[in-house]
């Protein structure tokens, strides 16, 4: 269990009533902390499952969804109808239930007692009426929820709890995510915009524009023993490359960049913030070549990668979206062995069925990812208002099948796009010292670039080998947005269709609301 799961919990509810009398809810019960006992101790759901217990009327349920609400570790409910349950009397509480909810549709015992039941037996076992009914409230209420059915000792069903309370713990993490802008977007880039007042009411996060010069206020204090001791982590993480540029620049840029590192973490944790965004327009004004020069010597390429993989979200050019959806990416999948990165497109290949997009940035790609021990190099970046030389991680990315995710703002919603791809191994870049992906997506390159093109996905995205699409699909239902799934199955046409239905139901769904 990772560490940022042990203090959040998920609250397990048992419906019932008092119908079949006091000693039928002792039994119904002792068998839910049974199974919520197995459960903990099955070792496959990475939170912890604290038994509430039965809900036998309106006021109890209502009570417990409300306690739910205010208690802060608490990051997700699961329901489960024991026997039957009437309905009606989860009204209230379903309506004022704000955490996200699992219905796990599964029943203590695992066969028929064929021989021996009785109608106490078959009355007392109900979840296959009990949870139709509590179903039926759910879809009557329009609750947004997860159905998970199975044995609740197999492994299955098991995991799928799994996949939806890291979304849920991730969902958390959001609603009190803060993300930071140091510099204003890229200019005239329209993906990296957005509505941020309804990102916040919609997703949860908070983006905040922070100063470049207050940035440098920062850096400007970090010491240079500081910046030495962490040098020395570098030299312990990396493989140190030293080219053309000879050690004594090569050691420059890398000090350089370790207070880079040290300004932005600081200013993170001071502020309370989750994620940032940096933009290469906007780096502070000083110039490089000057001789009191004290500043970035470029966009601060080494500090986002090792500040991603600690879970700092990170979006380039002022991408507030990504580098939100990145720290979710991240939080989700805690514990999980495989890495994830921010990443964007960068340029084509083409090679009949092995055609592929090289996936890439200026420098800004997290070592979660990297097949091998990354290096430590040092070079020129001519881009932005800066051009100079600068410190950055080079490695190519682990082969194997992944999932790729971006949000857009389409105005009257937010549509998440997700895309099943497969990382290849690429050649080598002796002369692009950067670290890279490079990947296929589903259903092949021609059908999958045209429905990412055709949904309107940016040329950012939040990659992770780890996760499934099942993730994205928890998540778009808790979020209450649109969500586009590119596949093997996915055919052009088919993604047509999808977005002109979803159209019209999110026009009629905000016409109703309005």
């Amino acid at each position: 269990m990772s560490k940022t799961f042990e203090n959040i919990e998920l609250w397990w509810v048992t419906g019932a009533q008092l119908l079949y009398g006091g000693e039928t809810v002792k039994i119904v019960d002792g068998h839910s902390r049974e199974m919520v006992d197995g459960l903990n101790e099955g070792g496959i759901i990475p939170i912890k499952v604290v038994y509430k217990g039965t809900a036998n009327s309106s006021k109890e349920v209502e009570s417990i969804m409300k306690a739910a609400n205010n208690d802060e570790k608490c990051v997700g409910v699961i329901t489960w109808m024991h026997t039957f349950s009437p309905a009606k009397m989860w009204i209230k509480g379903l309506q004022a239930l704000q955490k996200p909810m699992l219905h796990f549709h599964t029943q203590y015992n695992a066969e028929i007692p064929w021989d021996t039941m009785d109608m106490d037996f078959m009355n007392l076992n109900q979840s296959a009426h009990g949870d139709r009914e509590f179903g039926h409230i759910c879809a009557h209420l329009r609750k947004p929820r997860k159905v998970v059915s199975g044995y609740w000792k197999d492994e299955k069903p098991q995991k799928a709890i799994a996949v939806w309370a890291r979304v849920a713990a991730a969902w958390a993490d959001a609603k009190d995510m803060r993300i930071l802008r140091f510099g204003d977007q890229m200019n005239n880039v329209a993906v990296t915009d957005g509505d941020k007042v309804e990102a916040e009411v919609r997703l949860g996060y908070h983006v905040d524009y922070y100063p470049v010069s207050s940035l440098m206020d920062y850096f400007r204090m970090v010491t240079d023993a500081e910046a030495e001791a962490l040098v020395e982590e570098y030299k312990k993480s990396y493989d140190i490359v030293i080219g053309e540029e000879g050690e004594e620049e090569y050691w420059l840029r890398v000090r350089n960049a370790a207070k880079a590192e040290i300004a932005i973490r600081r200013v993170l944790k001071d502020e309370g913030a989750k994620g940032f965004t940096t933009n290469f327009d906007d780096l502070g004004g000083a110039d490089v070549n000057a001789p009191d020069f004290l500043g970035f010597d470029q966009i601060p390429g080494l500090a986002s990668q090792r500040l991603m993989a600690e879970g700092y979200g990170f979006g380039a050019e002022g991408d507030w979206k990504s580098a939100a959806l990145y720290r979710t990416v991240w939080y989700m999948t805690q514990g999980l062995p495989t890495g994830c990165s921010f990443l964007e497109d960068y340029t084509l290949n083409f090679d009949g069925a092995r055609s592929a997009i090289l996936q890439s940035h200026m420098l800004e790609i997290c070592p979660l990812i990297a097949a091998d021990k990354p290096r430590l190099e040092v070079h020129f970046l001519g881009i932005g208002i800066r051009k100079s030389q600068t410190a950055r991680l080079v490695f190519n990315s682990k082969t194997g099948n992944g999932v790729t995710a971006t949000i857009i703002d389409l105005g009257n919603r937010f549509r998440l796009i997700v895309n099943d791809v497969e990382c290849i191994k690429p050649k080598p870049l002796p002369k692009l010292p950067v670290a890279n992906a490079l990947w296929i997506p589903k259903p092949n390159f021609e059908v999958g670039t045209e429905a990412w093109i055709l949904a309107g996905g940016t040329h950012h995205s939040c990659f992770s080998y780890d996760i499934t699409p099942e993730y994205w699909e928890d998540y778009a239902e808790i979020a209450g947005i649109e969500m586009l799934h590119i596949d093997e199955n996915t055919t052009v046409s088919g993604i047509k269709q999808e977005m002109r239905t979803n159209e019209v139901y999110y026009m009629l769904n905000r016409a109703v609301s309005m």
